[in-house]
């Protein structure tokens, strides 16, 4: 398909293609600066809390102009089993959002609002997702559908619960329905991080699984089990309430069988990301789904701090405040490399491209 010659053109034609999972790029952002703030940074994380908001906001208001002009384009996303988990985004960068913002004093009632809209998005979506993206079509079988994206369900119920665990301590009056609900979407998310395991472990197994179908979105493996151990960590720190009594112990003892897990994934992550792009030569270039490795490196690092601090455990703590400026260093090359693309591939004109290709060849050629 020719480049649209206008902006105009260009825009729109970027709107339709927006993937649903961009909303990663405020998970991430809004991670490394919890990650910051926790270290403090205060100013750096400042700097990206504003980031993410501008960002989320944009995504907002393109989405709905996707919604509006190009509802194929939408429906077909739903009905794809690669994509459609990807509007859990949505939901997981809400309650991040929210997250940071309750760290700032008199936000509390903005956190509030973004954690009901998270509640909703994630109970719609988790009705409606998995059937028009899986159980609706059986064109395929669908175990062979499973993917890396699909983590991002759980994700987004653990979001859920580390936004409410974090505003119950503050909100006396809601005590028991922000615990209940803590507790509630940890447990939901507990369980579909398992079968979703599960499902892609079978996939992987079951179906020929080449080069080029192991995507940035698997690290969300390890990402999940990251953000439950933020959730665990506080759901342990809540105040007393009859729910967190019932299963505090059961949970401090999960986000550390979470933990150790998280960590053994990431180097067999490492290795299948040389075996992507070193053994089998696919191009590394920007793309929406880097920022599901980002979040995952930021999650893990603030999971790590608070699961050391509420255990007594040195070792952990110092492992994330490592691994926090890992992550730091990481989205700060992938937001740059994707206002670099924004740059290339949307505002500049066909015109510019053309005179670079041509004032290319004859050095080429030389």
């Amino acid at each position: 398909m020719p480049t649209p010659s206008t902006l105009h053109g260009r825009l729109d034609g970027a709107v339709a293609q927006l993937t649903p999972g961009y909303f990663a790029l405020v998970m991430a952002t809004g991670i490394v600066s919890i990650g910051m703030r926790t270290n403090g940074w205060v100013a750096a994380s400042l700097a990206l809390l504003v980031i993410a908001g501008v960002s989320y906001v944009v995504l907002v208001v393109l989405n709905a102009v996707r919604a509006v002009r190009h509802r194929a384009h939408l429906a077909g996303d739903f009905a794809d089993p690669a994509r459609a988990f990807g509007f859990f985004t949505f939901v997981a960068a809400t309650c991040v959002l929210g997250s940071r913002v309750s760290q700032e004093q008199g936000f509390h009632l903005v956190a509030v609002v973004l954690l009901v809209v998270a509640s909703i998005a994630w109970i719609l979506f988790g009705y409606t997702v998995p059937w028009t993206a899986v159980l609706g079509d059986r064109k395929a079988p669908p175990i062979r559908t499973a993917n890396g994206t699909w983590f991002i369900w759980a994700v987004a119920s653990q979001s859920v619960a580390v936004l409410a665990a974090t505003l119950e301590v503050e909100l006396e009056a809601w005590r028991p329905a922000l615990a209940l609900l803590a507790v509630f979407s940890w447990s939901v998310g507990t369980f579909l991080y398992c079968a979703v395991g599960v499902f892609v472990g079978v996939r992987m197994l079951a179906a020929p699984f080449r080069p080029q179908d192991l995507t940035p979105p698997y690290w969300v493996a390890m990402g999940a089990t990251a953000i439950t151990v933020v959730a665990g960590a506080r759901i342990v720190q809540m105040a007393d309430a009859p729910m967190v009594d019932a299963t505090r112990g059961l949970i401090a003892g999960a986000a550390v069988f979470f933990w150790a897990f998280g960590t053994w994934l990431i180097p067999p992550l490492v290795i299948a990301g040389w075996w992507r792009h070193g053994r089998h030569r696919i191009p590394f270039r920007y793309d929406a789904t880097l920022w599901s490795i980002i979040f995952p490196l930021g999650m893990y690092g603030v999971g790590s701090q608070f699961l050391g601090d509420v255990d007594g455990l040195p070792i952990v703590h110092a492992i994330g405040v490592a691994e926090s400026w890992v992550a730091v260093v990481a989205w700060t090359a992938t937001f740059a490399w994707m206002l670099v693309n924004l740059w290339r591939e949307v505002l500049r004109s066909p015109g510019d491209r053309g005179r670079e290709a041509a004032y290319d060849v004859p050095v080429r050629a030389r």
